[in-house]
């Protein structure tokens, strides 16, 4: 039983196919692992044990009717905890939400659903999906497995940390400046941030809404591909996703390096970490052996995406998160005077101090006379920064940088200045501002033996090429990583 924790998803969706491997089985294995090891990641902020084996005893009599729903039938998978499923609480880790039981599925809920996975809600997050650590969850901080003393990443640290710690082998997440890419980088797994437009965001509480994009996260590549063929398409509960030709899992394949062209960066522009630095050359020197062609590309406007991603940002969870004001649901403080008395009291004692100052920040750069000297200047970088997307595709077929500049911080170090934290996305906020899909994929240990990760850009709708360089690039010894068997 414990050696099946330690399965790719690709052995699991084999051996749940041949029929050496059950799904109850699975899943209980997974169970014992959550309940032996998340006390230290805490990962988890429910386990509904009866219902997950519910959904795995009926995966088991499907198959063996004759009747199963799809070749993914009975495989576990991860939900982060603002993503809507029917009657389960979905509270964004935030008090606010505590009690909150959504009265519907999310699209991505119901396409998992139609295809037979196991559910296993709810991974903890960053409240409202507001932060780069997973330290800002209302309920507790999740910690990385390969150093219980250091952060996974965030928002979605939950989702990665529960892959890496082999209590799933995949999850979902949501991105809204790096949230995917970055847990996965700092966790050691495969983390991808769709094309904004290719993935519902029906049933997905908004951050914000021109930004966020759900995504997967494996254990191995072929659980990114096979659910990015599940999970995209149109939606008609969505009016911002794209009319494109669906992606297939089986058109990704292994590319020939030679004479392919590779945007880079130059390292001192973004102050990487000793280790990242040498780890991101040494594959780009690899990848220059293998024929690959370097160019050097100016990302000298993306230093203005931190300060761009975050007051656009701001202003849009400003408006979203009004709704949450102590009438409709959620938390309602009881006893408040007049009416302003209720909403203050009921977002004062519901909202997390990080959430209260990106409202506050937000609410600024709206406001009467500072609109168009912050928000509506930021629109327009944000614009020149699509651009400038645009014009490295004329030049290159795939962008390669590393995904965080540093590999995992310590719990605590950086919550004291806001300023230092938000900097850890500075290499990930662009691809959100230019809507353009990125990969995170594993590249290896530091010094420390902490996880290094490789970012990869490809233009908007191209899962497809992003996905063929991402196997090659899992190919390469350098990028050979192992994830932890024991929690310490």
């Amino acid at each position: 039983m414990k050696d099946l924790i330690f399965l790719t998803y690709s052995e699991i969706k084999t051996k749940l196919n041949d029929g050496s491997l059950k799904s109850r089985d699975l899943v209980t294995a997974y169970i014992n692992r959550i309940e032996a090891t998340d006390k230290v990641v805490k990962a988890f902020l429910e386990l509904n044990k009866e219902n997950i084996l519910k959904q795995a005893e009926e995966s088991d009599n499907r198959r063996k009717s004759g009747k199963l729903l799809s070749e993914f039938d009975g495989i576990p998978i991860g939900i982060k905890d603002n993503i809507c499923i029917t009657g389960e609480i979905t509270s964004c880790s935030s008090k606010i939400l505590e009690n909150f039981r959504s009265p519907y599925d999310a699209t991505v809920i119901q396409r998992l659903k139609e295809k037979g996975f196991v559910l296993f809600p709810r991974l903890n997050m960053d409240e409202f999906a507001m932060g780069s650590s997973t330290e800002n969850s209302a309920f507790q901080t999740t910690k990385n497995p390969f150093d219980t003393n250091r952060i996974p990443g965030g928002s979605s640290g939950g989702s990665a940390a529960a892959v890496a710690a082999s209590m799933l082998p995949v999850s979902l997440g949501s991105d809204t400046g790096g949230s995917i890419r970055q847990p996965a980088a700092l966790c050691g797994i495969w983390g991808l941030k769709p094309t904004y437009g290719r993935v519902s965001r029906y049933g997905l509480i908004a951050y914000a809404s021109s930004l966020d994009q759900i995504g997967p996260f494996s254990n191995d590549l072929q659980g990114i591909s096979d659910l990015m063929e599940i999970l995209s398409g149109l939606d008609h509960k969505d009016q911002t996703t794209a009319k494109v030709t669906s992606f297939e899992a089986n058109s990704v394949s292994s590319i020939d390096w030679k004479g392919k062209r590779i945007g880079v960066m130059k390292s001192e522009e973004f102050n990487f970490s000793p280790d990242v630095n040498k780890r991101y050359t040494d594959i780009l020197k690899d990848l220059e052996s293998k024929g690959a062609t370097l160019v050097p590309l100016d990302f000298s406007l993306l230093k203005y995406a931190i300060p761009v991603y975050y007051l656009i940002a701001t202003a849009e969870c400003s408006s979203n998160l009004s709704r949450f004001d102590g009438i409709r649901y959620g938390l309602r403080k009881e006893g408040a005077g007049k009416l302003e008395d209720l909403y203050s009291e009921s977002r004062t004692e519901g909202f997390g101090a990080e959430v209260k100052r990106r409202i506050l920040l937000g609410t600024f750069s709206l406001s009467s006379g500072y609109y168009d000297a912050y928000y509506g200047k930021a629109q327009k970088a944000r614009v020149l920064i699509r651009k400038q997307y645009a014009e490295f595709f004329k030049s290159v077929d795939i962008i390669f940088q590393p995904t965080s500049p540093t590999t995992a911080f310590k719990v605590g170090e950086k919550t004291k200045d806001p300023i230092q934290m938000y900097q850890a996305d500075i290499l990930t906020t662009s691809v959100n501002l230019a809507g353009v899909p990125a990969i995170s994929c594993p590249a290896g240990l530091d010094s420390n033996g902490l996880p290094i990760g490789l970012q990869i850009t490809s233009e908007h709708f191209d899962e497809t090429k992003l996905l063929s360089f991402a196997k090659s690039v899992s190919e390469l010894e350098l990028c050979k990583l192992a994830l932890p068997q024991e929690i310490a």
